[in-house]
């Protein structure tokens, strides 16, 4: 089952209107995730506490991820998942398609397993 967590870079109203558009979703901004406490935190332990919570990030970094990915493959260690967005395709500013995009992602692949998975978004 999808559930989201949008990084700091995403605008919480992208939480906010997929939770509008549909109550079946769970997905929280890092800006309210546990209070904000992960805010400006390092991202391996953002993605070792999404991780722990089945949670699939949602982000353009595409500069620190990957290699955390890469070594956490190398160690069998597990993540929730990561959806990255790329800012050509739905520049940061451009909410609605944001919004729009992670909607068609939950409709086609909300039921899928995403553990260990990673995926760029269209």
């Amino acid at each position: 089952m999808l559930k989201l967590l949008l990084d700091e870079d995403i605008s919480p109203g992208v939480a906010a209107g997929l939770r509008r558009r549909s109550g079946a979703i769970t997905v929280s901004a890092l800006a309210e995730w546990e209070g904000g406490n992960f805010v400006g935190k390092d991202a391996s332990d953002i993605l070792r506490e999404a991780a722990d919570q089945e949670l699939t990030l949602v982000t353009y970094n595409r500069l620190t991820i990957p290699p955390i990915l890469k070594a956490w493959s190398e160690e069998e260690c597990l993540h929730g998942g990561v959806i990255f967005v790329d800012e050509k395709t739905i520049p940061p500013a451009e909410t609605s398609e944001l919004l729009t995009a992670l909607a068609r992602v939950q409709d086609e692949a909300g039921s899928w397993e995403w553990t260990n998975q990673v995926t760029f978004l269209r």
